[in-house]
């Protein structure tokens, strides 16, 4: 068993928070971490986080994004995808660091996204070409999705 720390920044690059997980799986393009929410309980109005609740976290080198399926800790319902677009993660051999660009997309269970965080993401100081790729991942999520392409394959018509 691997123990991986990930590492989340703002878009500046500013230290934001860090976590211990568990190397799940390893390939040229991709890592996959098991993690568990560790931060106390609360309602984002779309899904409620509680301690112990499970992440499995796909971090891919070459997109602008990552996805994490989220699991109830108690009875593993899932409870659905929470995607972050970010800039491609560095990953080194025992860490993955990722800058967040605000902009996020939730899938629910069947299959319906809903965007988050559309005013922060304006406000930031990025380029056109790195707004250009974040709107880019945004559609490649949704795409994902609606194809029910891994790791969205459990998504279920509503």
């Amino acid at each position: 068993m691997v123990t991986f720390t990930v590492i989340k920044r703002d878009a500046r690059g500013k230290f934001e928070l860090s976590y211990e997980g568990v190397l799940r799986e390893c390939t040229d393009s991709t890592i996959c971490i098991d993690a568990s929410f560790v931060l106390p309980d609360r309602d984002l109005g779309y899904i409620a986080l509680r301690r112990g609740d499970r992440f499995r976290e796909w971090f891919y080198r070459d997109r602008w994004f990552n996805i994490f399926r989220v699991s109830d800790g108690e009875t593993n319902r899932l409870k659905g995808w929470y995607c972050n677009i970010t800039r491609p993660p560095h990953i080194g051999l025992d860490f993955v660091a990722a800058e967040d660009l605000c902009l996020d997309v939730f899938v629910y269970p069947d299959g319906r996204t809903l965007l988050l965080d559309e005013d922060e993401f304006a406000e930031l100081n990025l380029s056109e070409n790195e707004v250009e790729k974040a709107w880019q991942a945004v559609d490649a999520i949704r795409c994902l999705v609606s194809k029910r392409l891994p790791p969205f394959e459990e998504t279920r018509s509503g």
